[in-house]
């Protein structure tokens, strides 16, 4: 017999919300991991570096807009080591609360490095190297991603970081080159420059955030630009290193090359798949190159009793969408009722300066797949609340089908537009039409106003602009 129905590696935000979900469907449930509950997540990423945002919101009203909002300050003493300390407690409260979870759902918590001995086998080696072996029916790979560094590339903690060193450390420095300009890389960039720090982010394709639609690419980095960001796009980094305590940053681009110089480098130009060196290649697991799980919409993979989810599949690298894989997964398991997830239409969220919300297609891929597009736009300029907030920068752009009102994508950037962007996306899940959310009557004055102009735009009878 098994000792268990499920065991699950990696308790991240796909392994623990997945265990939790097993353990309601009567499975019995293990989780195993070699550092923490909650994973990169909880620990070092999505939550800490939003505490951190927070103070950098602050910061960068009493440093730069005292004035406009009636603040007289003299001696201003910002202590950014408070901000990081912080944010390490709140990592640490949300952690103790995944383990009161695992407690209440009764899943069995192992710690220590996994290894897939056999289809129904999970070696666990704990940190003083004291092994033990979990029987199980089925496997769950939650294992993540982890930061890609090139090689030659020297990661010291110190003058070259990736975003786990960047979190943790209570420092700032006088000035910082950003490689890549995904989330990690525009989020820390206004962390940083909200506190006086002199940022350059350097990007190898032409724009910034180059997954987002080309107008909020553009409205970023007209953003960054005015809070004093410097913006390098189409820049390549040939080398990065460090010489008399300053880091080099040698980069080329059409308009020739050019050392950049900088007391600090964050190396964020994406993370990579962990799913090689657990014994699935031995077992015939599927493997993509980059070491990527392969698995069908049941989050199945091509070898019977193992499963994965969350960023190990590459699908979308975002802690939510592994939650809700996770949720898929224990239920195919349990043999329960589920649903298949479109990846497509699931949500993005940056939590820049503006912030950045979208979903689904853009104007150019809809008109590739044969759509006859209408959009529907509004500014927040001309949004109440957001005027009241000092934050009229950004807008609402919401793409439909013309001929029958399907929703096809939505993209945001503006102030809190990470918390409008649900409306949209169960909008597009239950099928309703633009015409739908401008009936629905929104409060006033509030930035959900601006999704219901964008709709009435889309239908033809804007009214407030």
């Amino acid at each position: 017999m098994s000792d268990y129905d499920v065991v699950i590696i990696g308790a991240g935000p796909a392994g623990y919300v997945s265990a939790i979900r097993a353990a309601q469907l009567d499975l019995k449930t293990a989780i195993v991991d070699k550092r923490w509950l909650g994973g990169i997540c909880l620990n070092v990423g999505c939550i800490p570096s939003k505490a951190l945002l927070k103070n950098a919101e602050v910061a960068h009203t009493l440093r730069e807009r005292g004035e406009e909002f009636g603040f007289t300050l003299e001696n201003l003493n910002l202590d950014y080591s408070v901000a990081v300390k912080r944010s390490r407690k709140v990592s640490e409260r949300l952690v103790k609360g995944v383990g009161y979870l695992m407690k209440k759902n009764k899943v069995d918590v192992h710690m220590g490095e996994a290894q897939i001995t056999a289809k129904d086998t999970v070696q666990v080696t704990n940190e003083d190297g004291e092994t033990s072996e979990l029987k199980t029916k089925n496997i769950v790979v939650a294992t993540g991603a982890s930061a890609i560094v090139p090689s030659g590339w020297e990661i010291d903690g110190e003058h070259i970081l990736t975003y786990w060193e960047a979190i943790l450390q209570e420092k700032l420095p006088e000035s910082v080159v950003i490689i890549g300009s995904g989330a990690i890389g525009v989020e820390f960039a206004t962390v940083w420059n909200s506190y006086g720090v002199d940022v350059t982010i350097v990007e190898m394709l032409p724009r910034l955030v180059p997954l987002e639609d080309p107008e909020v690419s553009k409205e970023l980095e007209k953003a960054f630009k005015k809070r004093g960001i410097k913006v390098l796009t189409g820049y390549r980094v040939e080398s990065l290193g460090v010489e008399d305590e300053v880091v080099k940053v040698k980069t080329s681009s059409e308009d020739g090359d050019e050392t950049l110089e900088a007391e600090q480098a964050l190396v964020a130009i994406g993370v990579t798949p962990n799913g090689k060196g657990l014994g699935l290649e031995e077992l015939g697991v599927k493997l993509s190159e980059r070491g990527a799980v392969e698995i069908d919409e049941r989050m199945a993979t091509n070898v019977e009793s193992i499963w994965a989810i969350g960023d190990v599949t590459a699908k979308v690298m975002l802690a939510h969408v592994g939650s809700a894989q996770g949720i898929v997964c224990a239920e195919n398991i349990a043999g329960a009722d589920t649903i298949q997830l479109n990846y497509k239409m699931l949500p993005r969220v940056t939590f820049s300066q503006p912030q950045i919300g979208s979903f689904g297609l853009t104007k150019e891929e809809a008109e590739e797949r044969g759509y006859e597009v209408k959009v529907g736009r509004f500014p927040f300029q001309a949004n109440g609340k957001a005027l009241g907030l000092g934050e009229p920068v950004g807008w609402v752009k919401l793409i439909t089908d013309q001929k029958y009102g399907e929703i096809l994508g939505g993209h945001m950037v503006g102030p809190e537009v990470t918390e409008l962007l649900p409306e949209l996306t169960i909008s597009q899940m239950m099928e309703l039409t633009p015409n739908e959310i401008a009936r629905n009557v929104h409060a006033h004055p509030t930035l959900s106003e601006a999704l219901m102009e964008a709709a009435h735009d889309a239908e033809g009878h804007s009214i407030n602009i």
